[in-house]
């Protein structure tokens, strides 16, 4: 079985041992996993973006090997901030964002009125809907993006959100037009990128362009 490149991305107040359990599923599935430390709970998306380019930076493919990306959460944001840098898009396979608020998080715009909590969790002020617009993310750089929602709410926060949602983000918050491939799965936000099931949709993503099986 061919050796596929993936770096994981994990989201906002984790570290890289979070992204772990989809790290064994993937591996099993014949992948090699990079999962970077980023600095997700204490600093903007900004400056996870500009570590992650440091590592892309680096990251040798010499032999024309890309890497694919995927982000759990806020890790997706930092994905979709990474791939206006022009520099490494020659680097960058597919790219899956799972659970990831890409039109702002409603949980994150009501934690923003408090100013001491995100003047402490700083990421939490890149979450808003305002803060996401600002990023200017581009369409035209030909990357492949799918993106998998979570329906699943068994959260007590997911209680003030109105629609379908994971427990922290809302399934319509996930999507946006520009993506290739879209679906949901009947996980929460703290576990739907544990599965061997999102692990497998990953997979067929990565290598065939789509989530689900023809």
């Amino acid at each position: 079985m061919t050796v596929i490149r993936a770096m994981l991305i994990h989201g906002f107040n984790k570290h890289s041992n979070d992204m772990k359990p989809l790290q064994h599923h993937l591996e099993e599935l014949g992948y090699t996993c990079l999962l970077p430390e980023l600095p997700l709970t204490f600093q903007d998306v900004e400056d996870a973006t500009a570590l992650l380019e440091d590592i892309m930076s680096k990251l040798d493919n010499s032999e024309g090997q890309k890497v694919h990306l995927i982000g759990h959460s806020t890790g997706g944001l930092v994905i979709r901030k990474l791939i206006t840098n022009r520099n490494y898009t020659d680097k960058i396979g597919r790219c899956v964002l799972i659970a990831t608020p890409n039109n702002g998080n409603k949980l994150a715009m009501l934690a923003s009125k408090v100013k001491l909590y995100t003047k402490i969790f700083k990421t939490i002020k890149s979450l808003t809907k305002e803060k996401i617009d600002s990023y200017q993310f581009s369409y035209d750089h030909k990357i492949e993006i799918a993106a998998i929602a979570g329906n699943k709410n068994q959260l007590w926060l997911g209680r003030l959100l109105d629609k379908a949602n994971d427990g922290r983000v809302e399934v319509d918050s996930v999507y946006f037009p520009e993506l290739t491939d879209f679906t949901t799965l009947p996980y929460g936000h703290k576990e739907i990128h544990h599965q061997k099931e999102t692990a497998e949709m990953v997979d067929r993503f990565l290598r065939g362009g789509r989530l689900l099986p023809r």
